[in-house]
């Protein structure tokens, strides 16, 4: 690769798949971006190759290599969205190292090169811990912080998340220049990108009947032809349009902290079961805690992780986890509703919704 030339900032963006691939779409459209360098251990897929001024590296972020290729375009911007999310089964220890060890490596990258102004790293809600006395009246905080869990994808999101903090306090305190660094906790991530462009094994697509092609897919659509809900289930979402300006805001925008966290999700309302039902068009299966936690834990065995019900992942669809967006909402105003996010599909992506099947606002 050759070094970026240009005017604008160069925005190194570490993860391609469904948010990394959007932000490379909206950020390129931009006159003050002069080119953006993506990273990611998968191929580049089909429609990241039409978007202009990215400059691809396949390379797995827990691997040295990738470092010596992006320096060498001076990055203002570090986006960190990379995640193993779906747990591999059998192989804790590797995803340990793509997800935690690599993770570090793009953080000693950030905080070590002088180029880089701002890290803007995508953690999780999923880290307030899902647990039998939540409220659902309840809204976590930033200020709150972490609790621990043994939920696979919300343990690492901590341990992660403790790891950056560390190493830009250690940095700070040796007098070193260090990135004005943003954390986003985002409320789950939908709309008409993530429901039919880029189709994604998630709560929404089974749902909706999305999933396609495959004797897994088809058991999970038949098993979600009813909405299954425990009594205090209740979902808070982000519209994808909301989440890619969102880190636009934080990645040009003038703001005073050097370090600062984000729960990003709309204030108003969350989504219950009987929301979710009547946008999907289906009626609610009322179930107990204990019946997800059995059914989850034989799809995880019986699948060998293909169906994604990793241990402990059964609370998230028992008991609610829901976030203040107070703290956002003071610099950003969500243009959808949690309710709004979950049930239309309109949006930058509505071209790719088919026309029978748009609800729009």
């Amino acid at each position: 690769m050759e070094p970026t030339t240009g005017t604008g900032k160069t925005i190194c963006i570490i993860g391609v798949g469904y948010v990394g691939e959007m932000l490379c779409d909206q950020l390129a459209k931009r006159a003050d971006v002069a080119s953006i360098i993506a990273v990611d251990k998968e191929p580049q897929g089909e429609w990241c190759a039409t978007i202009p001024k990215v400059t691809y590296l396949q390379h797995n972020m827990a691997d040295d290599g990738w470092q010596a290729e992006v320096i060498k375009h001076n990055p203002d911007v570090i986006i960190h969205t990379a995640w193993q999310i779906r747990a591999m089964y059998g192989q804790s220890d590797e995803q340990w190292r793509w997800n935690v060890d690599g993770s570090g490596k793009v953080f000693d990258f950030a905080l070590g090169t002088p180029s880089v102004e701002r890290l803007i790293y995508f953690s999780t809600a999923s880290s307030y811990a899902a647990r039998v006395d939540n409220q659902p009246e309840h809204l976590f905080t930033e200020a709150e912080g972490f609790r621990d869990d043994d939920y696979i994808y919300a343990k690492e999101k901590k341990v992660t998340e403790e790891l950056l903090k560390s190493k830009f306090d250690a940095a700070k305190a040796a007098g070193l220049p260090v990135p004005q660094v943003s954390v986003v906790r985002p409320a789950a991530i939908t709309g008409p990108r993530g429901r039919y462009m880029r189709i994604r094994f998630g709560l929404q697509s089974a749902l909706q009947g999305n999933l396609k092609g495959g004797l897994v897919n088809r058991i999970i659509t038949t098993l979600t032809s009813f909405v299954p809900a425990t009594s205090g289930w209740v979902r808070q979402f982000i519209h994808e349009d909301d989440v890619t300006d969102i880190v636009a805001t934080f990645a040009f925008d003038a703001y005073a902290w050097d370090y600062s966290v984000f729960n990003i999700t709309p204030v108003g309302e969350s989504v219950l079961a009987p929301d979710m039902a009547a946008a999907v068009g289906k009626r609610i299966l009322p179930i107990q805690p204990w019946m997800a936690r059995l059914a989850f834990w034989f799809f995880w065995h019986t699948t060998r992780g293909r169906i994604p019900t990793c241990p402990g992942s059964w609370r998230f669809y028992s008991y609610p986890v829901v976030m203040s967006g107070v703290k956002l909402r003071q610099i950003y105003e969500c243009s959808y509703s949690s309710k709004e996010a979950f049930a239309y599909t309109d949006g930058r992506y509505e071209a790719f919704v088919p026309a029978t099947q748009r609800r729009v606002k």
